[in-house]
């Protein structure tokens, strides 16, 4: 027989009999990589480990604890999720079951409008587990259009995906459900009797066997709908968890449960900060005193930033008629997320989504020279979107919200000194409010059509690949991600336990420039048109403040904190000297309340503790001789006692303009 050889990424190549699948490739480089592997990437393509090799391939062994391979095991471990609800709910239909972030889920309908509860999670587990011990191997199908239309003929949600991708308007979740465009591909496995084996469409890879599984959890059930169609069918979600290792599943556990404490809608109202009142409707707030003080700081400590960094603020309405909508092209690409039109004087209005084009008209009011350039327009701006209902969730995403927008407007030659300059800004504010493990996604031009030219677009991506270089963050290429109108960044962070949430974006737009008709005079004294650079920093003033409640778990720093000092007297008499203290406090810009003797000095202690404020000051017989304070700050065990009252000012004082 003869030989093939292929080649690996580290540049070397191997020599294997002909007939050799990925999985003896593996075994050929090691025990360790064929235990690990589960799937394999062949030039450039995902495919099951017992797929034959093709002679000079280009191969990658994909393991379990890659992304890839996670990938691979969580979309495995929704199948067996989806045939052990099929063995215990006989007549179930099954609609879409997608790896996510962390997991897996799978969509459901259960015969006669039966529904299933979390209580019913632990069976639905035990069974997928019996289907992991029976180590049932993975096989691969793959029928025409045709003959993948009479064999899910029966399974109405898949016999939908199958229409749509033969009428040619298949989404990406729907090409990762089928595998193409001209064939249908399935798994089948196990023995399910008289139904034969079960089978669900699926494009893969997946792992060998359902023995290579068997580290996952369910978590819960939630509702969905198909294709997230508010007037479509109404099906159940069950979400799960899988991961390379009993270790990494137990630390992931761990990660909800602190994730659970640091909710910031149970922190929002335990902590006196926002609410949401169903008479306002879903996605909808309202800021209490406390939550409100926390914005404004957030607010003034954004407008001081933007003022120091050479922007101009400027204000827009909340409505607009819309020409300007059509104008911007919102009402082509966007109407499904812009809230219903209002027609008035003969004219109809829209509430807006966005911000940039109301910035466009304020560039466009009169002529503007290259000397003006570039400009920065700043704009704490509510925008209002329609996001469907079973998508809000407290601020993290909200129907009303305010942006701290900004629009860049620049010369083709500045702007990479823009790009530079925008991130190192971006990063600055992002550390101040106590950040600093960033992640990067710089996504490139799309292959399908893009507005602008190549020297533009070439110029615009090689400003944001050097700004982020220079910045020294760690990012990722998205080639091919870029929007139709510019290449951008997102930026990410990561949370005290380690999630992962995206802020900022830097976007290029070559469009609206266009659309508008935008001009400066150039050094020329001809006309230019300025090339425009979309900024959200926070990304939005309440999914920030989310971000920051869950960070923190409600303990702010102390420059950021609604109230940042408490002074208890010890007892009735101690209450002068108290107001004393509080006063010198207030006088000093600090945020101070007073806690009457009305209880038990240890349990006003603790309830400071609980409403995780920055400093409890208690004062009794030897702070009022002496002029002292006792300090119980926040986390420490122990009080200090005999603290000055001009020291403790100095102190806090200085921690406040730390930004610590």
């Amino acid at each position: 027989m003869a030989d093939i050889t292929v080649n690996l990424p580290d540049g070397s190549q191997r020599s294997l009999p002909e007939g050799s699948t990925t999985a003896d490739l593996a075994a050929a480089i090691g025990p360790g990589l064929a235990k690990a592997a589960v799937a394999a990437t062949v030039d450039g393509t995902d495919i099951d480990l017992n797929v034959a090799l093709p002679d000079g391939a280009t191969v990658a062994i994909v393991t379990a604890t890659s992304d890839a391979g996670l990938h691979t095991l969580r979309h495995s471990t929704a199948h067996v999720l989806a045939q052990a609800v099929l063995n215990l709910y006989p007549g179930t239909q099954l609609a879409i079951g997608p790896p996510i972030e962390h997991g897996f889920y799978y969509d459901i309908e259960l015969p006669d409008g039966a529904t299933i509860s979390d209580d019913d999670l632990e069976a639905i587990e035990a069974e997928m587990r019996t289907i992991v011990a029976a180590d049932q191997p993975f096989v691969r199908h793959e029928l025409s259009l045709a003959d993948a239309e009479a064999f899910f003929a029966d399974e109405p949600y898949k016999a939908e995906i199958i229409e749509r991708v033969k009428g040619g308007d298949a989404s990406g979740e729907d090409a990762a459900e089928t595998g193409g465009a001209d064939t249908i591909s399935y798994y089948a496995n196990g023995d399910m009797g008289a139904a034969g084996t079960f089978r669900d469409m699926c494009t893969g890879p997946h792992v060998p066997s359902t023995g290579t599984l068997g580290h996952f959890a369910l978590q819960k059930v939630a509702g969905a709908y198909w294709r997230g169609n508010e007037k479509g069918p109404q099906l159940q979600r069950i979400y799960g968890t899988a991961w390379a290792s009993k270790k990494e599943l137990k630390q992931h556990l761990q990660r909800l449960i602190e994730a659970e404490k640091r909710d910031h809608r149970r922190l929002a109202a335990e902590l006196d900060l926002v609410s949401w009142p169903e008479e306002l409707g879903p996605g909808l707030a309202v800021w209490h005193p406390k939550g409100a003080t926390i914005r404004r700081l957030m607010e003034d400590y954004s407008r001081e930033r933007h003022e120091n960094g050479g922007y101009e603020f400027v204000f827009s309405p909340h409505i607009a008629k819309s020409v300007l909508w059509e104008t911007s092209g919102h009402l082509d690409f966007y109407a499904d997320g812009m809230y219903p039109p209002m027609e008035m004087d003969g004219a109809t209005y829209y509430p807006k989504p966005m911000n940039c084009p109301f910035h466009v008209m304020i560039f466009r009011s009169g002529l503007r020279s290259y000397r003006e350039l570039p400009l920065r327009f700043f704009e704490l701006g509510t925008v209002y979107r329609y996001e469907l209902s079973g998508a809000v969730h407290g601020l993290m995403r909200s129907r009303g919200f305010t942006q701290d927008d900004s629009h860049i407007f620049t010369t083709r030659e500045d702007i990479q000194t823009e790009l530079a300059s925008l991130l190192d800004f971006v990063l600055s504010v992002l550390r101040a409010f106590g950040f600093s493990d960033f992640q990067a996604k710089l996504s490139t031009r799309p292959l399908e059509k893009a507005v602008g030219d190549d020297e533009i677009w070439a110029t615009a991506t090689e400003g944001l690949r050097a700004a982020l270089e220079s910045a020294e963050v760690d990012y990722i290429v998205d080639e091919g991600g870029g929007a139709f109108y510019g290449p951008k960044i997102d930026v990410d962070v990561r949370d005290a336990i380690g999630r992962a949430w995206q802020l900022s974006t830097i976007q290029l737009d070559f469009n609206l420039p266009e659309r508008f008709g935008l001009e400066y005079v150039g050094a020329d004294g001809e006309r230019h048109q300025p090339v425009m650079i979309h900024r959200a920093l926070m990304g939005s003033i309440e999914r920030f403040f989310g971000v920051l409640i869950e960070h923190y778990a409600g303990a702010f720093p102390a420059w950021l904190a609604p109230v940042q000092v408490r002074v208890l007297p010890v007892a009735d008499e101690h209450q002068p000297y108290a107001d004393s203290v509080v006063e010198q406090l207030a006088a000093a810009g600090f945020r101070v309340e007073l806690v009457e003797a009305n209880e038990g000095l240890g349990k006003r202690v603790r309830n400071g503790k609980v409403d995780k404020l920055p400093y409890v000051l208690v004062v009794g017989d030897d702070d009022v001789a002496g002029g002292t304070v006792g300090v119980n700050k926040r986390g420490e065990d122990s009080p200090e006692r005999d603290v000055p009252v001009a020291d403790f000012v100095t102190r806090l004082q200085a921690e406040v303009d730390a930004k610590q």
